[in-house]
């Protein structure tokens, strides 16, 4: 199990809950739509503020994004 691989996949999952694009949330954030993309498939692995940041933006928790199943 890769970290950063499920930690993309639950962002992603959460930003589709939400109904969100990733230029929304790239948006929300004040980051580049490549960044985010990046992230959601573990190219680029987030500080844990930007985590944290991520979270706030998903109206989530770092932990609910960084609990894997």
């Amino acid at each position: 199990m890769n970290f950063y691989c499920e930690l993309g996949k639950n962002i992603k999952k959460r930003r589709k809950e939400l109904g969100l694009t990733q230029q929304e949330l790239a948006d929300k954030l004040n980051m580049s739509l490549n960044f985010v993309g990046k992230i959601e498939v573990a190219f680029s692995k987030p500080s844990l503020d930007t985590l944290i940041e991520i979270a706030k933006a998903l109206d989530t928790t770092v932990s609910k994004l960084t609990n894997f199943n």
